[in-house]
């Protein structure tokens, strides 16, 4: 028997005047409040995606970079199916859990051994529980504009003002034990060596935001060699960039093995969950060991109803079995790749002042608002600065995504977006005009400015 919707047949409009009054905010993710409402989504498939007035979407979002394969690839389809008829949650664990568990070990540099968690905000609010039980120390380390979640204990950081709360509502308490700084190995050296209080440097490695304000191989390899020598753990937080930019992740990318990783959206195969991993020392915190004084008070505690649940091992063991081969990410880094020099040669060409940038399947546009003053060579344009890259104005931003998306692209945030394996040389193709008019329109309405 199939169960109909009280919702099916209702408009995007019609929808939100619902949403307002059932759903706190109206929308389920604050980046999901749209223009002027939100996008509601029927089905998806591949790099595509339809809404409920049943316009078409390419989607450069592609589940908040969670699907890696792309929207319900078949082999992940075929898992989940396979399963759910067995029973979608037990409360107990089994043997797929161990075989991802397995399969993450042998593919995560850092991942000796693995706890699972629903989600990354819940990873990294472990792996910072984990850090204080095996150093007794107490704060965080973090740099300007990273992301690593919504718990209080990233309470700031993430947003502008960087040194301000990034929600109401989060105690002092927890502001007190994050000490921030911009992105800079003298001021971290300086931090760890004064302050013996540090129990973690917690980072994206990629740079803030997915990379939004990107950070190189160079800087991750000399900051691990500076946590190594003041004996604070490194973690890092692959949410993202875990399998994307290598099946190993950024740290197989770039050589640099953190103590500690924090797992999500492509280690579930796009389904709800994520994993902490680290070494065999550290994550022996959580190990039981009969002693009774041990286990109540020295060992660290995790609970959690749906950790490891059968659907999420299920795709996530599907979608690992084909990223280890390395294929995915190859196809989706070389599409990106010609994506990013596509647009970068249309801002060019239409004398915008702006330039597109990020690594593996990752893009970024950075453009400057219309104002009296701008830069005069795209050489002065480029910026390590996060209060810039992650403070484009938000009307510049707005319209940037209600255009594309009229053009029928679909962003993941900001101004950029990702690539999967779905994704096709036609439909870069597809997007580099849609791309070339969005500028042209930003420019005549002097919304971004134009290079002197």
């Amino acid at each position: 028997m199939s169960v109909r919707s009280n919702t099916s047949g209702l408009k995007s409009n019609e929808l939100f005047e619902r949403a307002k009054q059932a759903v706190a905010g109206g929308v389920g993710h604050d980046l999901r409040l749209g223009h002027p409402v939100p996008l509601y989504i029927e089905r998806a498939a591949g790099a595509r995606k339809w809404d409920v007035e049943g316009k078409e979407y390419l989607d450069y979002g592609m589940g908040n970079a969670a699907l890696l394969l792309g929207h319900s690839p078949p082999e992940v389809v075929s898992a989940i199916r396979e399963v759910v008829g067995s029973g979608f949650h037990f409360g107990n664990d089994h043997p797929m859990q161990v075989e991802w568990a397995e399969l993450i070990c042998s593919l995560v540099p850092s991942a000796e051994r693995v706890r699972f968690v629903n989600s990354g905000s819940e990873g990294t609010m472990l792996a910072l529980r984990v850090a204080r039980a095996l150093t007794g120390r107490l704060k965080v380390l973090r740099f300007e504009g990273h992301f690593s979640g919504w718990h209080d204990g990233v309470g700031r950081g993430a947003m502008l003002p960087f040194d301000q709360p990034v929600s109401a509502g989060i105690p002092k308490a927890s502001l007190d034990t994050i000490v921030l700084i911009p992105a800079n190995l003298d001021q971290a050296e300086m931090v760890l060596k004064q302050d013996q209080d540090i129990a973690a440097i917690m980072l994206e490695p990629s740079g803030a935001s997915w990379g939004t304000v990107p950070l190189s191989i160079e800087f991750n390899r000399n900051l691990r060699q500076l946590a190594t020598s003041y004996n604070v753990p490194l973690i890092y937080d692959e949410v993202i960039s875990g399998f994307r930019y290598a099946p190993g992740g950024y740290q197989e990318f770039s050589g640099v093995t953190p103590d500690m990783s924090v797992l999500g959206k492509v280690v579930t195969g796009g389904m709800p969950g994520g994993a902490l991993v680290g070494k065999s020392d550290i994550m022996s915190l959580f190990d039981f060991t009969g002693d009774a004084h041990h286990d109540r008070y020295e060992r660290v505690h995790h609970l959690g109803t749906f950790n490891a649940n059968p659907l999420a091992a299920a795709a996530g063991i599907a979608t690992l079995r084909q990223v280890a081969t390395g294929e995915p990410q190859e196809h989706a880094d070389r599409l990106a790749a010609r994506l990013r020099q596509g647009m970068d040669d249309i801002l060019v060409d239409e004398g915008a002042a702006g330039y597109v940038y990020g690594d593996a399947s990752t893009f970024h546009v950075y453009l400057e608002g219309f104002s009296g003053t701008h830069a005069e060579t795209r050489e002065q344009m480029i910026t390590d600065d996060a209060a810039k890259l992650k403070g484009i104005p938000g009307p510049v931003v707005r319209a940037f995504q209600k255009s594309l998306l009229t053009g029928g692209i679909d962003l993941l945030s900001y101004t950029g977006g990702v690539t999967s394996a779905a994704h096709t040389d036609g439909d870069i193709e597809k997007t580099l005009p849609v791309f070339r008019e969005t500028i042209k329109k930003l420019l005549n309405d002097q919304v971004i400015a134009r290079l002197a």
